[in-house]
């Protein structure tokens, strides 16, 4: 029975880390495929901006909805259903021809991507207690690996002359894959059957400092995923890097992300979590301006290295702190994440289309010190950000 036990724990860790591999993959196929579906479309800046707002705005749903759902029936369901919609919502992006019906498309994948951000990382915070910090981080590689891979995969897919629908029709064979393992495996059940609702929620998760985790993770997330889906463009409209170079530099971005957080897991329990994303977001924020404001635009993907633990350590601070109805917390810090990675594109899509991408780009600096400013009042807040 322990053997079973623990090849099902093995197997469950598997699972997790490949939904983020895959979780990695989806998000960031939108980015090197957006020149080409803006063309297609014939649409401007602000329209391709709502057209990814609805990605996230079925994100930020679907985690508080998952959050509540796997409180009350437990976490297998949550990777079924993510898995579904993940389908539903790729084979729709990939097919239809109009900006209301892609937006549409990409609401859907956000369920599933939301879904996927709280069901992976509640299960290893449930299987993994006393090293959750390294799981998560080495967790979040595995998204980086996705991501980095995505534009890599659409610059060779491009190459060869393949339409850009084409490309994103490859998705739906890892999520196949995740959907059929999802319906096999034992998953943990929830240590406690709750009641709670949408009404309790404020009392629940917004009580000590959570409000300030909220915030942190909003405008991080809203900085990255702003930076994931305008760099290829600003690139390419900006800067006047070729197709492939700019693709090559978000696999770039994201390659720093995954090597961050394999070398960060190791880092954030012995520095403390608060205090290692202090560090990590001052040094992104140094980072992105003088990328932007000099020739050495290098710096703007290298930036992932110093964003890679700020996801994953914030989650095992939360976690760390919150015991009772932590998916349901889980699932207000993740839909915190949506609201941030919906802002981000949209306004930068929106300020790009007023003053420019060159000027509209410089909101990612903004997002940054946003973050920077929350991290900052944690660290004074509680204890100079040592773990709880």
């Amino acid at each position: 029975m322990q053997k079973s036990t623990r090849l099902n724990t093995l197997l469950l860790t598997a699972i997790c880390f490949f939904a983020f591999f895959i979780f990695g993959f989806t998000d960031n196929l939108k980015g090197p495929t957006l020149p080409s579906m803006i063309a297609e479309l014939n649409i401007d800046y602000g329209t391709g901006g709502n057209i990814f707002f609805g990605e996230y705005l079925g994100f930020l749903i679907a985690t508080l909805l998952t959050g509540i759902l796997a409180d009350r029936f437990g976490l297998k369901i949550v990777m079924v259903i993510a898995s579904i919609f993940l389908a539903i919502g790729v084979g729709g992006y990939s097919t239809l021809a109009t900006a209301s019906l892609l937006a549409a498309s990409l609401f859907i994948i956000g369920l599933g991507l939301g879904a996927f951000e709280l069901g992976p990382n509640a299960i290893i915070v449930s299987v993994y207690r006393e090293q959750k910090g390294l799981y998560l981080n080495l967790m979040a590689v595995m998204h980086g690996l996705g991501a980095m891979l995505a534009p890599l995969f659409a610059s060779w897919m491009f190459g060869m002359g393949v339409f850009w629908r084409d490309i994103i029709r490859w998705d739906l064979l890892p999520i196949g894959i995740l959907l059929l393992f999802s319906l096999l495996l034992r998953f943990p059940k929830a240590e406690e059957k709750t009641s709670l609702d949408f009404r309790n929620i404020p009392k629940v998760a917004f009580k000590n400092h959570l409000p300030l985790f909220y915030g942190a993770m909003l405008f991080y997330v809203a900085a990255e995923i702003g930076l994931a889906s305008w760099l290829v463009a600003y690139l390419q409209d900006v800067r006047s890097v070729s197709v492939e170079s700019s693709n090559q530099a978000l696999a770039f971005f994201f390659g720093m992300l995954m090597v961050g957080r394999l070398l960060g897991g190791f880092v954030v329990h012995r520095l403390g979590y608060l205090r290692s994303v202090l560090t990590a977001t001052l040094l992104a924020v140094l980072s992105l301006t003088l990328g932007i404001f000099t020739d050495y635009h290098i710096l703007i993907p290298l930036t992932g290295f110093f964003f890679s633990i700020i996801f994953p350590t914030l989650t095992a601070a939360v976690s760390d702190a919150q015991h009772e109805n932590l998916n349901t917390i889980l699932g207000v810090l993740f839909a915190f994440s949506g609201l941030g990675g919906m802002l981000g594109p949209w306004l930068i899509a929106w300020s790009s289309d007023f003053l420019g991408l060159e000027t509209g780009f410089i909101t990612t600096i903004i997002l940054a010190a946003f973050t920077l400013f929350f991290v900052f009042i944690l660290n004074r807040r509680t204890d100079h950000g040592k773990n709880s």
